[in-house]
């Protein structure tokens, strides 16, 4: 399933599908055996409306779920992006030698970031965490020298930029690997699946261009939930706007 959700069109696909056969199943279940009495509707309709209800909670607290993660992986990009300014700044504290390299190195870390951002293939992001692996030693190997030889307080401000600066990526990434649970998914559709089903089981009259009408509904909602929850193949992605800001100060 992990694989599926982060395709947030095929999920819609899938799930319109699904949700759909769940409607007509229970629909055509409707017809084979008897059409609800009046009686037996008025009992129906509780248990419909109960899990209709409960469907529209869970999807409702997936998508606060989804929204959630969203405005971390914004709020670390933006942390990212201050950090590596923050020490851009602090390296004038550095002997001059040291200060020059770091920044410098840091100009070439901000495109890297910026490409892990913006890319969408999966062989690219191996060889961004191969470079930023050796960028980020790069980075600290420039600051360890001066620390280690003229220890200051002025000496330690600028190792502890930079001790953000490599923090700062750890935190993105972990906010990236951060989705909604597979749990939680199964458990939506399942409670749609049984929706559906209910719904064409108590029609009164089949009609089938009625039928195409909630499976849509659900379905959209389904594919706004994985595109938010999806960092790089949803429409609705982060973007390094402000590392994009940072690069062009730095330059």
């Amino acid at each position: 399933m992990e694989l599926l959700l982060n395709f947030p069109r095929l999920v819609f696909l899938i799930s319109f599908l699904v949700l759909w056969l769940a409607t007509w199943a229970g629909s055509k279940l409707n017809q084979r055996e008897h059409r609800l009495d009046e009686d037996t509707r008025t009992d129906f309709g509780v248990v419909q409306g109960a899990t209709l209800t409960l469907l529209g909670l869970i999807i409702g607290f997936s998508f606060s779920m989804a929204i959630g993660r969203y405005d971390q992986r914004k709020t670390y990009e933006e942390a990212e992006a201050n950090a590596i300014g923050t020490e851009y700044v602090r390296a004038d504290l550095l002997p001059q030698a040291e200060g020059a390299q770091v920044r410098e190195v840091l100009r070439r870390y901000t495109d890297l970031r910026i490409r892990f951002y913006e890319t969408r293939s999966e062989e690219e992001l191996r060889k961004i965490a191969v470079e930023r692996a050796a960028v980020q030693n790069e980075l600290w190997q420039a600051v360890v020298p001066p620390a280690t030889a003229q220890p200051s307080p002025v000496i330690a401000l600028a190792v502890a930029g930079m001790n953000d600066v490599l923090n700062s990526q750890g935190y993105t990434q972990a906010a990236w690997w951060n989705r909604i649970p597979e749990a939680a998914w199964g458990l939506m559709f399942s409670i749609a699946i049984f929706a559906n089903l209910l719904l064409g089981y108590g029609l009164r009259r089949v009609r089938s261009k009625l039928l195409l009408v909630f499976p849509l509904v659900i379905s959209i909602s389904f594919f706004l939930i994985a595109d938010i929850d999806s960092p790089r193949r949803g429409l609705i992605r982060v973007h390094p706007q402000n590392l994009q800001s940072l690069r062009d100060g730095l330059r």
